[in-house]
Order: structure tokens, then C-alpha cells, then sequence
């Protein structure tokens, strides 16, 4: 069982940068893919990126290439997202997501999932 809670959502205006953080409970997550996805007012929510188990491999979606990093520090039980030069259709609720899989960009094909946190970036 892995519990996630994701953090360091906000306001922020057009080119500037967030840290998003997700917490993992359990002695397991480091056997777990991550990933990070996004759901628009009205939209599906989509991949936005993917972390290994190691960390040494990472996946993007290409509207977030360059832009986005995503990291993991199986030491602390952490997942970030480094996200700059925000866009506002970058502007969703933002979730983690564990999984055995790694990279899929199928919501159902991963295991847990945190309650999200909000982003909204101006133009």
C-alpha cells in the first residue's frame, strides 16, 4: 500500500517557475514507477511525465519537454516536478501517480494516486 500527498501547487504568473512535491507513505515505494499527470477544467486528465524506480530514467510529454524535470529521492519517499517557463494552458490540478509500469501513459495502469494540488498560471 502507498499513500501519496502532493504538494507545492499556487499561483503564479506566465514564465515563472513551481516545485511540485509528492510524499509517499510505505516501505515499498521505491519498487514503484512514478509519474506525474494533469487534469484541465473539462478535459481528460493526461501524462505529463515519468519517473523509473532508480531514477535514472525519465519520459516526457512534449508540450513539457525542456520546460518540466521530473526527479525522485527513494531516500526520503519523494517525487518533485521542477516546472519553468509555465504556460497557462499549463494551468490544471496536478497528481502523482505509483505504478509497476513504467512510463505508461494509461491512467488505469497505475496503482495509487494522490488528491492532487491545484496550479493556475496567468497570462
Amino acid at each position: 500500500q502507498v499513500q501519496l500527498v502532493e504538494s507545492g501547487g499556487g499561483l503564479v504568473q506566465a514564465g515563472g517557475s513551481l516545485r511540485l512535491s509528492c510524499a509517499a507513505s510505505g516501505r515499498t515505494f521505491s519498487t514503484y514507477h512514478m509519474g506525474w499527470f494533469r487534469q484541465a477544467p473539462g478535459k481528460e486528465r493526461e501524462f505529463v511525465a515519468a519517473v523509473s524506480r532508480s531514477g535514472t530514467s525519465t519520459y516526457y510529454t512534449n508540450s513539457v519537454k525542456g520546460r518540466f524535470t521530473i526527479s525522485r529521492d527513494n531516500a526520503k519517499n519523494m517525487v518533485y516536478l521542477q516546472m519553468n517557463n509555465l504556460k497557462p494552458e499549463d494551468t490544471a490540478v496536478y497528481y502523482c501517480a505509483a505504478g509497476s509500469i513504467y512510463a505508461s501513459l494509461t491512467t488505469t495502469q497505475y496503482d495509487y494516486w494522490g488528491q492532487g494540488t491545484q496550479v493556475t498560471v496567468s497570462s
